[in-house]
């Protein structure tokens, strides 16, 4: 049996390195993943005017006493998605912000009007145009915001801008994923007043300013944890996952014992087999607690290798089945088109040049390598480096032949 330690949140890492802004002070964040968005991240920072100290590969210091311009690089907050938090943050600090789009993968529209409503009821004027984002505000004032759609990334970016504003706001039809828990923890501990997180409506009573002077740890990955269970099952492997929130994971290991895996639960870590070949499931993505968009590619190979017919209705993003073509080339047999993708489950997978089209994809062709018969290359590696630290190396360890090359 091969054991994996998951690392920090990828997506509540690149929230909290940004929430740092409203802090008028010093504090430490530790179990931060050591991958390409949370580098771009402390850069962005760093070019604002923060002074970061890095303790180690993952634990860093951070001084925001200093902040001197309301600018941020455009070259780096276009880079990915979440430097949209700066916004937020921005908002509350200096109550001005001018941010290139964000960039990130390419899943289709992923517009920012929830965003832009939010801070506008919050009394910000939002100008959207020319490939930036021009925020600012006389003063910030609470309010009662209600989310026409479950947003993770507007929820997030409304209640930084609400931490330091004038009374009280609430969040309703709020998203409720882990990371958006794990912010909350973390300006509270800062010195901020936000209650809720974690069910549908937050509730944000404003503070005067955040203190610092504290240390904070990243939640575990849930994605990440998620990924390496499914690479158990499309292995037909055995793997110990620790240093996880197994609560967190509730939706894939209901999936995994659909389709014949086990999982053993031991509180903060997780044991995952598969000893035959899986049997079909259908799956729709759905937000927080239900199974994750960003599993879904993962969760793909898994079902192309498995016994009969299955369907992945994708709800939340609408380009997220690129990686259908890429494990096609491998053999497996993918019909996608629109939302969702049926899958005819193949009895093994066979070795070819495929390309990773964002994140989760490479993770999910990754998993299908490590499956499949022969030789896999695995091409566009930057999109997986933004979200998985030193991830051959820890495939490696658990069992898979696998090496970066350089071309």
């Amino acid at each position: 049996m091969g054991e994996v330690k998951i690392n920090g949140a990828k997506n509540a890492a690149v929230a909290i390195l940004p929430a740092t802004l409203l802090i008028d002070g010093v504090c430490t964040i530790e179990n931060l993943p050591h991958i390409s968005d949370v580098m771009i991240s402390c850069e962005i920072l760093e070019k604002l005017g923060a002074k970061i100290t890095w303790n180690n590969k993952n634990s860093v210091t951070i001084d925001t006493r200093n902040i001197h311009t309301t600018k941020a690089p455009i070259d780096l907050t276009s880079k990915f998605r979440a430097s949209y938090y700066i916004i937020g943050s921005m908002l509350g600090r200096k109550k001005e912000i001018e941010v290139g789009m964000p960039g990130g993968c390419q899943l289709g529209a992923r517009p920012i009007d929830q965003h832009v409503k939010g801070f506008e009821m919050l009394g910000a004027e939002v100008t959207v145009g020319n490939g930036t984002i021009f925020a600012t505000a006389d003063k910030l004032v609470g309010n009662s915001i209600y989310m026409d759609i479950v947003s993770v990334g507007a929820t997030i970016n409304i209640m930084l801008a609400a931490t330091l504003a004038e009374g009280t706001t609430t969040i309703d039809n709020a998203a409720k994923e882990p990371h958006i828990v794990d912010v909350a923890n973390f300006l509270n501990t800062m010195g901020a007043d936000i209650r809720g997180a974690g069910t549908d409506v937050i509730k944000i009573n404003g503070v005067k300013k955040l203190k610092g002077n504290a240390t904070y740890s990243v939640v575990p990955d849930q994605i990440e944890a998620g990924t390496f269970m499914l690479a158990a099952v499309a292995t037909r492997g055995d793997l110990l996952i620790k240093n996880c929130i197994t609560k967190h994971l509730d939706s894939i290991t209901a999936k995994i014992i659909e389709v014949g895996g086990i999982v053993e639960d031991y509180g903060d870590s997780l044991r995952v087999c598969c000893k035959k070949r899986p049997t079909k499931a259908n799956i729709k993505t759905l937000p927080h607690p239900g199974f994750p968009t960003d599993l879904q590619p993962q969760m793909g190979v898994v079902l192309s290798l498995a016994n009969g017919t299955s369907i992945i209705n994708e709800s939340i993003w609408e380009s997220r089945f690129q990686y259908t073509q890429e494990l096609n080339k491998m053999g497996a047999k993918i019909t996608a088109q629109g939302k969702t993708a049926i899958f005819e489950g193949v009895e093994k997978l066979s070795g070819a040049p495929v390309y990773s089209t964002d994140l989760r994809a490479g993770a999910a062709l990754i998993i299908a390598g490590a499956a499949a018969e022969g030789t896999t290359e695995i091409y566009n590696l930057e999109h997986i480096d933004r979200g998985y630290e030193n991830i051959e190396e820890r495939f490696r360890n658990i069992g898979a032949q696998i090496e970066r090359v350089k071309e």
